[in-house]
């Protein structure tokens, strides 16, 4: 076995296979199974999440170093500028994300299905997922990105930009990262791949490069340093689009060579398969559902927020991304727990899926702690570096308070929501997301800024969503259902 195959083993590869009783048995004993300890699933979390933590954080640093580079557009002498430039990137956000649905709803059957024949040993099926997901990835994406370049203004219209010069560097800031949107979408189908298997730290590599590359760029495109032009917000996303190319280049070569279970062998081409393509949109096309109500609602919210006025969604835009920062713990851990009960259920080992994600939220929640306590006594400080506009740090200061109040329950929520899509269950979070993301923020964040709270209102409905949704993702765990779908295995 060869260094990269062997850094893949858990616990899990030397535990026997269950039996058909216990595949199906939906009260599964909390005891861990004979010569394991806690200790040894605490070490495959960690083995899978620190590289995806490091990765996920770098890469939100350097989202956030490129929203300071562009709110510092304008420096001291001008300051409106960079709240136009936060706010014009503001406003493709949602439009982007919308657009990323298909791929990254997809992605996740890429996951969950890589993941059970990871815990199988059926390489050659997982192979065929892989290139399944990519042939997918790759036509949905482009046909997007041509909607997306032509229909860029009237989207941006819609989110609620009522200043043109805010608009005129929205649609050009929306256009180029389009123009680099296949390369995005590639990279992150071998992504999901790579992290079913448990090989995190290659996406930590090829990301951590790409974002390196994307800082650098922010520096020499948007200010124009160097002899480079000066382009302000387009500089800022062709620096993006820059670093995405470079993360795509790099993962791709990992993924031809192989990495001791995965490999891309392009001589067997990427004919549409009738079978995995099933397995992949029956988990697929829930998660889709999940995202498109996900951002539907997340349109509704931020066009409601928008009305407030410039400076109140650039304050509210600045606060977003500062929060993103903080998903980072929940979603690594939540890379952790997605991948591990995939292959336990692959493995028809519940017991062991149940004790993972279990052992899983206990390592994220205190990491939880640490966060709300930087953001609750740091908040402020944080903000300013954001704008020097005293009203944006005054405001945001206050409102990362709300951060730090929801981190605890966030992080909670993204674990075990990780676990349930390991487990294929994208249905049951597809109505959760309806009922919290696409009811009760809209609806809440409209009441109360109509009674006047302002910005305040709209992270008091953002608050409310993310506790019912902690609540409504946890009763689903419980259940135990998820530890009995199943989906067709049938060899290529």
């Amino acid at each position: 076995m060869n260094t990269r195959a062997r850094n893949l083993e858990t616990t899990l590869n030397r535990l026997p296979f269950g039996d058909e009783q216990q595949s199906t048995d939906i009260k599964v004993s909390s005891k861990l199974p004979p010569g394991v300890k806690s200790g040894d699933l605490y070490k495959d979390i960690i083995h899978i999440a620190w590289p995806s933590f490091v990765e996920l954080l770098l890469t939100q640093l350097a989202s956030m170093v490129d929203m300071m580079m562009v709110g510092g557009i304008g420096g001291k002498t001008n300051p409106e500028l960079g709240v136009q430039a936060l706010s014009a990137v503001g406003l493709t956000t949602q439009p982007k994300f919308l657009m990323m649905t298909a791929f990254v709803a997809m992605n996740t059957g890429v996951t969950a299905l890589i993941a059970r024949y990871k815990g199988r040993n059926e390489q050659e099926n997982a192979n065929l997922v892989l290139r399944q997901g990519l042939m997918f990835s790759c036509i949905a994406t482009m046909l997007l990105c041509i909607l997306g370049f032509i229909f860029a203004r009237p989207l941006i219209i819609f989110m609620g930009s009522a200043e043109e010069a805010v608009t005129v560097l929205a649609v050009q800031y929306l256009r180029i990262q389009l123009a680099g949107f296949i390369t995005v979408a590639l990279t992150s189908t071998i992504t999901a791949a790579l992290r079913a298997v448990g090989d995190s730290k290659t996406c930590m590599v090829y990301n951590l490069v790409a974002n390196i590359v994307n800082v650098i760029f922010n520096w020499l495109l948007i200010g124009g340093n160097l002899g480079f032009p000066c382009l302000g917000v387009a500089g800022a996303s062709i620096a993006t689009v820059t670093g995405q190319l470079v993360a795509f280049v790099m993962a791709l070569t990992v993924i031809i060579r192989g990495n001791g279970f995965l490999k891309l062998e392009l001589q067997k081409g990427f004919k549409p398969h009738k079978v995995m393509l099933g397995n992949m949109t029956g988990i697929g096309i829930p998660a889709m559902i999940e995202q498109l109500l996900m951002r539907t609602g997340m349109i509704i919210f931020a066009k409601t927020v928008a009305s407030l006025g410039t400076t109140a969604y650039a304050t509210h835009q600045v606060c977003m991304n500062i929060q993103a920062l903080s998903f980072m713990t929940g979603q690594a851990f939540a890379v952790s727990a997605t991948s591990l009960v995939g292959q336990s259920l692959g493995r028809r080992r519940t017991d062991m899926a149940q004790a993972y994600c279990s052992k899983t939220r206990n390592m994220g929640f205190m990491f939880a702690i640490l966060l709300a306590l930087t953001f609750a006594f740091f908040g402020g400080d944080i903000v300013s570096l954001y704008n020097k506009e005293p009203s944006i740090i005054e405001t945001g200061g206050r409102i990362m308070l709300f951060v730090a109040l929801l981190q605890p329950f966030q992080t909670s929520q993204f674990i075990i929501a990780g676990g349930l899509r390991g487990a294929g269950d994208t249905r049951s979070t597809a109505i959760i997301t309806t009922i919290t993301v696409l009811l009760v923020r809209p609806l809440f964040a409209n009441i109360f800024i109509q009674l006047g709270f302002g910005l305040y209102g709209a992270w008091i409905a953002l608050a409310c969503d993310q506790l019912l949704r902690t609540v409504l993702v946890f009763t689903r765990y419980q259940s135990g259902k998820w530890k009995l779908i199943k989906i067709r295995n049938e060899k290529k």
